[in-house]
């Protein structure tokens, strides 16, 4: 039985939540030293400041809902809920917030922008409301299920462009031998043949800038649920089209994102198949 939320209201606290986190990341940097990064994996990294920013959140957000589980990147949620979640899936667990404390730790460990926090709700496979808050440039994106998508309180909508005239963000995951085949194919495709091509570093910001207009489309592999579950909310209430790289609309319980303001998706869907 699904219970009944006031999203609004529990949208705009969880913007002050992450707005807090922010502002703990923003401080940390400044005395911020590399000889504190680990290493999770080749290229991947993590740092005290992740695990900091992960706890206030998940201490606030437990008491903003005590019922609710939780997905988080760097599992710091050692005292568990009834509702955690250990196996990534979302199926037997009403609510669910996914959380990434800090997306984008190789940007903020080089102090390059942009770097934000990602938190969204579920409950089951449905996202409830999604908020990204942009360390760097104080860009608080928000959105809840069918209420459409904000930053800073002003709404947002996504770009006209066609693919001849397209700003596309193809990202680069760490699983660099998996994905190399098929981000050589689509650079091949694109350049010169698009608007241009970048890579931003954050999953959750090329999401929400593609809500705002400001990118067109973008797609990435082997991502986490934490990366890209508040983004695609905030994608899709602003007018755009999120799927897998399959086409699938039920990306939820994937790693791959495909997200653009709807003209273009087809375009990217068949480059990605066409480099598979």
């Amino acid at each position: 039985m699904k219970q009944t939320i006031d999203l609004e209201k529990c949208t705009l606290a969880v913007c002050e939540i992450a707005r807090r986190a922010g502002n703990y990341i923003r401080e940390e940097r400044q005395k911020f030293s590399l000889e504190r990064v680990e290493r999770k994996h080749a290229h991947d990294y993590v740092s005290y400041v992740d695990k900091g920013s992960e706890r206030l959140i998940v201490s606030a957000l437990r008491e903003l809902l005590p019922e609710a589980g939780f997905i988080t990147e760097e599992g710091t949620t050692e005292v568990k809920s009834e509702g955690d979640v250990n196996e990534k899936s979302f199926a037997d667990v009403p609510l669910c917030w996914v959380v990434d404390p800090l997306d984008g730790t190789t940007n903020f460990i080089h102090q390059y922008a942009p770097y934000a926090v990602s938190i969204a709700l579920l409950q089951e496979r449905e996202i409830l409301l999604g908020v990204v808050y942009e360390v760097c440039a104080d860009e608080c994106f928000y959105a809840w299920k069918g209420r459409g998508a904000y930053l800073n309180g002003t709404r947002l909508h996504v770009s006209a462009q066609k693919i001849q005239d397209a700003l596309i963000c193809l990202q680069l995951p760490y699983n660099s031998e998996a994905y190399k085949p098929v981000i050589l194919s689509l650079i091949k495709q694109f350049y010169g043949n698009v608007g241009s091509i970048r890579a931003c570093g954050s999953a959750a910001m090329a999401l929400c800038n593609v809500a705002a207009g400001r990118l067109d489309g973008y797609a990435e592999k082997y991502i986490g649920q934490w990366d890209y579950m508040a983004g695609s909310l905030i994608v899709m209430e602003a007018g755009g089209t999120v799927t897998d790289y399959d086409g699938s609309p039920d990306f939820t319980q994937g790693d791959s994102v495909v997200a653009t303001n709807g003209l273009i998706q087809q375009d990217l869907l068949a480059a990605i198949l066409s480099g598979v």
